[in-house]
């Protein structure tokens, strides 16, 4: 298992008239949360897209527990739980400066090659990266 916490502070545009983050900005934070656990790993969408590589959000569940307000500190945890194979699953959890869970999440993302548009393995970058965390599972 591989997992990466980032945290971000919630800006007075992300939140609505009852002064709480509006629920759809989680699929953002979530986005941050993947994208900087990816970047921990020393791996980048940028780099994923040079090498031909396109990550699809294929799914997306979220569950809101407590709300968020403006200036919050927010940590945004992403785990893969299992290796890659033609896909990824990341689990999310936010939480506020006191650690309390915000909001919970899992995404699923397929690996397309960019010039076909069809389904691919997880690139072996990746997999090479993701090997130290994942050798003493099966």
């Amino acid at each position: 298992m591989y997992s990466a916490t980032t945290q971000i502070r919630v800006r007075y545009g992300e939140t609505d008239q009852m002064g709480v983050v509006y629920h759809g900005n989680y699929a953002l934070y979530f986005e941050i949360a993947r994208t900087e656990a990816l970047r921990k790993l020393g791996v980048t969408y940028r780099s994923l897209e040079d090498s031909g590589i396109m990550m699809p959000v294929v799914s997306l569940s979220m569950n809101y527990k407590k709300s968020a307000k403006y200036d919050d500190l927010l940590s945004l945890q992403a785990t893969f739980p299992v290796l890659p194979t033609a896909k990824t699953v990341i689990d999310y959890i936010a939480t506020n400066e006191v650690g309390e869970v915000l909001c919970t999440g899992q995404s699923v993302l397929a690996f397309i090659d960019k010039s076909t548009n069809r389904i691919v393995r997880c690139p072996n970058l990746l997999l090479e990266k993701f090997a130290p965390y994942f050798k003493n599972e099966k």
